[in-house]
């Protein structure tokens, strides 16, 4: 069964319109959202994946409904990994608390547009060379193994080729001007550090993408569950980066949790590429129909049971253990890190107000 046109511009249409009011809502009303409201959020936004998947099974079947839950998950939990590098992100840049929220909200609508990119290279590739599955696998079973040989290191930003060639060719200010990432000084135009923030955000994420991509083509065929799944898991990420906080350094366990997923998925692609095997120097080009196949529903099981243990186990290990104020967000441009000025600026005692070249 396809999904149904209809369906799929239909849902489009209400998501772009869903991440173009809350990008207005941060724009309007910048600020450090409290527990309350970025708990209100993500409630908000898991129940609209919940509520998304029940209308696929109701306009589909249960099967692309399972891939989509099973996608979500996988997306959303590599997802919390990542914000261990936004919160360094935010410090190594200096952003002003009251502006994280709306660099956080372009970042990921900058992610989005590159993931769109990047599925529908993904989808044309696996439609015509099938045995790429076996690419994947490996490389999904080669980082489950990187995942819990560097668990525990130190989590650190370095940044990338563009970065650097923006910071050697850009006129950049030295402080932020509220959320604008362009003035005028003195006559002459300038960016400010908003660009570099809003890039360095974006293109980490695409890195991220290297591992999340692969691994939930590995549950679905699909692009339009597949690009469902990352705007769903990506939409809540905001929000759980203030509602988190310190939190995320109780989850000891989670990069073991998802090595375990990243491998199981890895294992699933290969057997499904030597299932549907067509490469001449393996079993003479047939395929290989010994090999089972793994049922999207054990998948899910899977993919949520090792979530739910590994959740359980670092909140259990880490019981009574209170993070540091130097290990929470406020960190990242809040109080602890620099100081601002009323306009938003960051402003360190022994800081210019000159617009330099960076």
């Amino acid at each position: 069964m396809e999904l149904p046109v209809w369906f799929e511009v239909a849902t489009f249409v209400g998501l772009t319109v869903l991440l173009l009011a809350d990008l207005a809502l941060v724009v309007r009303r910048p600020h450090e959202p409290s527990v309350k409201e970025a708990t209100a959020w993500v409630v908000f936004y898991v129940a609209l994946a919940l509520v998304f998947g029940a209308v696929v099974l109701a306009v589909t079947n249960g099967q692309f409904a399972t891939e989509f839950y099973a996608g979500w998950l996988t997306e959303y939990s590599l997802s919390v990994d990542n914000l261990f590098v936004f919160v360094i992100i935010m410090a190594r840049f200096q952003v002003p608390r009251k502006l994280q929220q709306e660099v956080l909200m372009v970042g990921i609508i900058i992610a989005l547009v590159l993931r769109g990119v990047f599925i529908l290279l993904g989808a044309a590739v696996i439609e015509r060379f099938t045995w790429v599955f076996y690419i994947f696998g490996a490389f999904l079973v080669y980082t489950a193994i990187n995942l819990v040989r560097h668990r525990g290191e130190d989590e650190d930003y370095e940044e990338n080729a563009l970065i650097r060639r923006m910071r050697k060719v850009l006129p950049i200010t030295q402080d932020f001007h509220e959320s604008k990432i362009r003035v005028t000084q003195d006559g002459k135009k300038f960016w400010t550090p908003m660009i570099v923030v809003f890039l360095a955000l974006g293109t980490t994420d695409l890195l991220f993408a290297l591992d999340s991509i692969p691994a939930i083509f590995g549950l679905t065929k699909e692009p339009f569950i597949v690009f469902t799944a990352n705007i769903f898991a990506l939409m809540g990420l905001r929000q759980l980066y203030f509602l988190l906080g310190g939190l995320l350094k109780r989850l000891v366990y989670l990069s073991i949790g998802l090595a375990v997923i990243l491998a199981f998925i890895g294992v699933k692609l290969i057997m499904e590429a030597l299932h549907t095997n067509e490469l001449p120097f393996i079993n003479g080009g047939e395929h290989i129909e010994a090999v089972p196949e793994i049922p999207i529903w054990l998948s899910l099981t899977v993919i949520l049971g090792v979530l739910v243990i590994a959740t359980v186990a670092s909140l259990l290990k880490t019981r009574g253990e209170t993070p540091d104020d130097d290990e929470r967000p406020r960190v990242a441009g809040g109080e602890a890190a620099v100081d601002t000025d009323e306009a938003g600026r960051t402003a360190p005692a022994a800081q210019a107000d000159e617009p330099r070249r960076t």
